[in-house]
């Protein structure tokens, strides 16, 4: 069969890494794709959120299955555009989408179906929001509704910064219309935990459990990322907290967008926060997350094009998911400077030390071809080294080893991915 998968990012590359070794697929496709990507696939110049020549491109080539890697074409309706001409593809509607493209509408959701999480309020006034910091307990979290890369999340800890960042949300619209509306919520403690999931509108399977870190700098400081790298599973994810976790939040979540009217098929990503009250949901994701899909799929048994068809054509709870009992670390090499200012452009060298080297990947976030034909630098997040081990040290060990093989100017990476495991 022929699959193509929409996106330019790790995840993609991970997920075409994965894909390509499905014994059903013969030939992959992916749009716009990138250096890395076109190891398993023909990259193909169509950009994410067109839809139209995308649908056109995959009839014209008769693709069997198209996979969505990216929030904003799921939130825009990519997946309402192929399935109205016909065409099979894995990702929610744009009425499920929702799940992720507006904070307001998640937590709104959750409190009426009694999911727990963080106490909120939901405001489009920026005075009514300014008037409400007032009489709130700091320290507190700000969040655009809409999309903003993973980025549009504020934690203050004064009044004064709280105030700020309303006026950086909705006044200076620095995430444009996603900070139209925004929640404020009360600051959560604990551990946090990322559960990837599979969903075919009824049935929901979970995947091993993995944590990120979003904070550019070491110690969890400086500003948030679209995440630095990445660690599965968690140490701290107990049987316990997935027992919790089962019973009321993961199938009550699909079970409340199908009473919607929004039935969810796809991928939802659970964003829990661990605190002394038990699990809370902080966030939902309508797709993989980026970095974890590189820690988790390479520890996955199963044919993923048989768990996505199977998620499409409603017959999940024929599938079960099988995980290797290894651990992975994924360790992103950034441009110096991100997520703000930074070089592109860089040659890219080392990649040689991977070939035939079995528990050791490097998957491509921001690179191209430059006109020489050399792989270059081409975003904020270039590079996730991504290392296997019998538990989680040995593999943080061997992605921290791992990442001394490649090289460009202005490399940078956080130093201390995954070391809470040691405070496990």
């Amino acid at each position: 069969m022929k699959v193509l998968i929409i996106g330019s990012g790790g995840r993609e590359h991970a997920i075409a890494w994965k894909v390509a070794q499905s014994p059903k697929v013969d030939k992959i496709y992916c749009a716009p794709g990138n250096a890395g990507i076109s190891q398993y696939a023909e990259c193909v110049n169509i950009g994410a959120m067109e839809f139209e020549k995308l649908a056109a491109f995959a009839k014209e080539k008769e693709i069997d299955l198209t996979v969505v890697g990216m929030d904003d074409p799921l939130v825009g309706g990519v997946v309402d555009i192929f399935e109205s001409q016909g065409l099979k593809v894995f990702g929610p509607r744009k009425n499920a989408a929702i799940l992720e493209g507006s904070k307001a509408f998640s937590k709104d959701l959750m409190k009426k179906y009694n999911i727990p999480t963080a106490a909120y309020e939901n405001f489009t006034s920026p005075e009514e929001a300014l008037a409400y910091l007032e009489t709130a307990k700091m320290p507190i979290v700000l969040k655009a509704d809409g999309l903003a890369l993973g980025k549009g999340v504020l934690i203050c800890n004064t009044l004064e910064e709280a105030k700020e960042g309303v006026k950086t949300l909705m006044l200076d619209k620095q995430f444009g219309s996603a900070g139209d509306e925004i929640v404020i919520e009360e600051f959560m403690v604990g551990r946090e935990v990322s559960v990837l999931s599979f969903v075919d509108g009824n049935t929901i399977r979970i995947m091993t459990s993995s944590q990120d870190h979003k904070r550019a700098k070491d110690g969890d400081q400086g500003l948030n990322t679209g995440g630095m790298g990445t660690f599965s599973p968690s140490p701290f994810y107990t049987k316990q907290v997935d027992e919790f976790c089962r019973e009321n939040i993961y199938q009550r979540t699909v079970d409340a967008m199908k009473a919607e009217g929004r039935p969810f098929k796809g991928i939802i990503f659970f964003g829990l926060m661990l605190t002394e009250e038990g699990p809370k949901v902080l966030e939902y994701n309508a797709r993989f997350g980026d970095p974890e899909t590189q820690v988790v799929l390479p520890r996955m048994k199963n044919d993923i094009v048989e768990v996505f068809e199977a998620c499409v054509d409603g017959k999940l709870d024929q599938i079960q998911l099988e995980f290797d009992h290894n651990a992975a670390v994924c360790v992103v090499l950034a441009s110096d400077g991100y997520p703000e200012h930074y070089e592109k452009g860089y040659p890219i060298t080392g990649f040689e030390n991977f070939e035939n080297k079995s528990g050791y990947f490097v998957f491509h976030a921001g690179t191209k071809f430059d006109e020489a034909g050399r792989i270059v630098t081409n975003g904020g997040r270039v590079l996730g080294v991504t290392a296997l081990g019998e538990d989680l040290k040995k593999a943080r060990e061997n992605a921290y080893n791992a990442v001394q093989w490649i090289h460009f100017e202005n490399k940078y990476m956080r130093n201390d991915i995954g070391k809470a495991i040691d405070e496990a």
